[in-house]
């Protein structure tokens, strides 16, 4: 497999084609960006941490039944992907309240939910990707009846698989973003999971480990990177 030329750049990676041309190749940056692009700076060693921890979920969820868009690690910051038409939602699993649910609902930061709450998200940078629900997704022809319902079930789903293996690890989910693509006529899941994308919790003292940390300039952002992958995979 050969790296052609970048065909993308996002906040927080490049992607770049192949000699094959169902096969990209992510390349994770240390870029750093909140509230839609707002706030810019840089995280030393986001790129690898990321690129890491989303390959180790990726390579559990395959196990566990979930498809996704994971081929094969390359290097420390560099994938390699199926090249998938990305759906234009953003899904949020929320386990307890935080960020903007809290300031939105009026509910107290930490705050359990009686059940894990779906919320969808129009994929827009410049309309603050809005909130949108199903008869939106219909009516803006984002995504079929049917591929939403994959969306959803792979959604819960993937909550139950790394709620539960992450709490052995002592840490807690609170709530994550997903993205999801289509690849041969199928809906399977795409971008990435790493602490730029979900907001993890230690059980014990309830430090946020993840980019809450820049967000809200708590300080020790690449340790609280760093101790995620510790935990995961020892390093």
């Amino acid at each position: 497999m050969k790296k052609l030329e970048q065909i993308y750049e996002g906040k927080a990676k490049k992607v770049f084609a192949t000699d094959d041309p169902g096969i990209v190749i992510v390349d994770y940056k240390d870029d750093a960006t909140a509230f839609n692009g707002q706030k810019k700076g840089t995280i030393a060693g986001k790129g690898v941490v990321n690129n890491k921890v989303s390959n180790h979920f990726f390579r559990l969820l395959e196990s566990k039944g979930i498809p996704t868009h994971y081929i094969e690690q390359l290097s420390d910051r560099e994938t390699a992907v199926k090249r998938v038409q990305i759906l234009p939602i953003e899904v949020i699993v929320r386990n307890r309240a935080a960020g903007s649910f809290s300031k939105r609902m009026g509910v107290a930061e930490g705050t359990a939910l009686a059940c894990p709450i779906l919320e969808f998200s129009y994929k827009n940078d410049e309309l603050g990707d809005p909130f949108i629900n199903s008869y939106y997704v219909r009516a803006l022809n984002l995504a079929t009846d049917e591929e939403m319902e994959k969306v959803k079930t792979y959604s819960f789903a993937i909550n139950d698989i790394l709620s539960a293996y992450l709490d052995a690890l002592g840490i807690e989910l609170i709530d994550f973003k997903l993205e999801f693509g289509r690849s041969e006529g199928k809906v399977i899941l795409a971008d990435e999971i790493s602490p730029d994308t979900c907001r993890f919790w230690d059980k014990a003292t309830g430090k946020k480990l993840d980019k809450d940390r820049f967000r809200r300039d708590l300080g020790d952002v690449e340790e609280a990177y760093h101790e995620i992958i510790r935990r995961l995979m020892g390093e």
